[in-house]
């Protein structure tokens, strides 16, 4: 009888998770919307301290195309966000999830769009630096961007944009009450990286079920050694420049 072989994006997405669970990205943490499908993934995001965002618990879920990584996921926040780049629905307009293809047009270059050696942990990055930094050159909200503008032109002094994302940071408290979440408000507390205990055996059943007990070493070694070259290891300080450079250079029109 054949072999049902495991699809590539799987073994790499499960790669992925695993890693985020044992070394999370500052801010960030990750779990399965359904434990089941390695396709969707919830996002909890922690507003950085020193920010107009500090305090916030900000929902969001990251979809996965099946030939992930060569094509991009999409990323939907599920909070409410008033912010330049991000669209009504909640869909993030940012470069470096945009498809690998030529656009003179976009104003962006094809190194800052999606490439196999993306991975999420870059995504994460390059949505809390932009957060923070937001393209106002093509925005997905016009009038976030106008706002945005004014605030940041007058040295804060026009208090719109900051008083409502303050009050969208406020709000959040309540849910990150009914998850048991503590949320972060100092750089220490922030910066902090700890392993992911795990809840129960299901998720080493998750990944036990993804290879076959009696799938041939050497395919196991080859598949493996593919991933690596894909899932590369960034660190913050080399990851944060580029990211805070993609997103200034724009979003998709």
């Amino acid at each position: 009888m054949a072999h049902q072989t495991t699809p590539s994006s799987q073994k790499a997405l499960m790669m992925e998770l695993k890693s985020l669970q044992e070394q999370p990205v500052e801010g960030f943490r990750i779990t399965l919307v359904e434990e089941a499908d390695l396709y969707n993934w919830e996002v909890a995001i922690f507003g950085p301290p020193n920010t107009l965002y500090e305090g916030g618990y900000f929902k969001a879920h990251i979809k996965f195309p099946v030939d992930y990584p060569y094509s991009p996921p999409t990323f939907r926040f599920l909070t409410k966000m008033w912010h330049p780049n991000i669209y009504e629905n909640g869909d993030v307009c940012i470069s470096i999830l945009h498809p690998p293809v030529d656009d003179p047009q976009s104003g962006e270059l094809p190194s800052e769009r999606w490439n196999p050696t993306q991975n999420v942990r870059t995504i994460l990055l390059s949505v809390i630096s932009l957060l923070n930094e937001p393209n106002t050159f093509s925005p997905a909200n016009v009038d976030a961007s106008v706002m945005f503008r004014k605030w940041r032109d007058s040295k804060g002094k026009d208090k719109e944009y900051a008083e409502i994302i303050r009050k969208q940071v406020i709000s959040t408290a309540a849910e990150a009450e009914r998850d048991g979440v503590k949320v972060p408000t100092t750089l220490a507390e922030y910066c902090v990286q700890t392993r992911v205990p795990s809840q129960d055996s299901s998720s080493d059943l998750l990944y036990d079920d993804l290879y076959d007990d009696d799938m041939e070493e050497e395919d196991e070694d080859e598949d493996e050694s593919d991933m690596e070259s894909v899932a590369l290891s960034v660190s913050w300080r080399s990851l944060y420049p580029a990211s805070a450079q993609a997103s200034s250079r724009g979003a998709q029109r």
